[in-house]
């Protein structure tokens, strides 16, 4: 299966991608990395011979023309299934229109709690600490035209401590992440997912 993924930062959930692919855990072959800016995870990419794409929206006089040129970036290696890995912009909805339910995102909470717009990295941790949660975790779900909001295919609760401050929770989350979003990915290897309405349902 031949996977794209879309970074914006350090590329820590793309290089655990990466390494599942070598180890035999994923099937697939991580074919495109494209960002929205330069970083980290592009530098990774172009190191290990991956063929990659800085595409900034605010490059693009409206959203139509920013998904135009991720769609003609996409139609050169025709990923079977699009990755979000820490991406923190929203795809067009043309992009999603034409890869409908083979788009999948990582978010380090457990939606619906804590999701939409502008709550990414440090901000999802400080809103679960200064609510008083006992649990938090990780949430892989498909991708629809919102934010966080489409159907939820894994998730996986972590504990949240008396002591926990924003980068311990963090942390804690993140190995979570490097477990689920692997695991939802050999999902599509294997053709285990249905979506029906807002509901992503797994064959076993």
């Amino acid at each position: 299966m031949k996977i794209a993924v879309f970074v914006s930062g350090t590329g820590t959930n793309l290089l655990n991608i990466i390494k599942k692919t070598k180890d035999g855990f994923l099937k697939s072959e991580v074919r495109l990395v494209i960002s929205d800016r330069g970083c980290e995870a592009i530098e990774i990419s172009r190191s290990g011979g991956i063929q990659t794409a800085i595409i900034d929206p605010k490059n693009y006089p409206d959203e139509s023309g920013y998904g135009k040129v991720l769609m003609q970036n996409l139609e050169k290696c025709e990923p079977d299934l699009v990755v979000l890995a820490g991406f923190l912009k929203r795809i067009p909805n043309s992009v999603v229109k034409n890869f409908a339910n083979r788009i999948i995102n990582v978010h380090p909470a457990l939606l619906p709690s804590f999701g939409g717009k502008g709550m990414y990295g440090m901000k999802v941790h400080r809103a679960v600490l200064d609510y008083g949660c006992k649990v938090s975790g990780a949430t892989v779900h498909v991708v629809d035209t919102e934010y966080d909001h489409g159907p939820v295919l894994l998730q996986r609760c972590v504990p949240v401590k008396d002591d926990d401050t924003p980068e311990s929770l963090a942390s804690r989350i993140h190995q979570v992440e490097y477990e689920v979003l692997p695991e939802a990915i050999k999902l599509f290897e294997e053709s285990r997912v249905e979506i029906e309405g807002r509901k992503a349902f797994i064959k076993w």
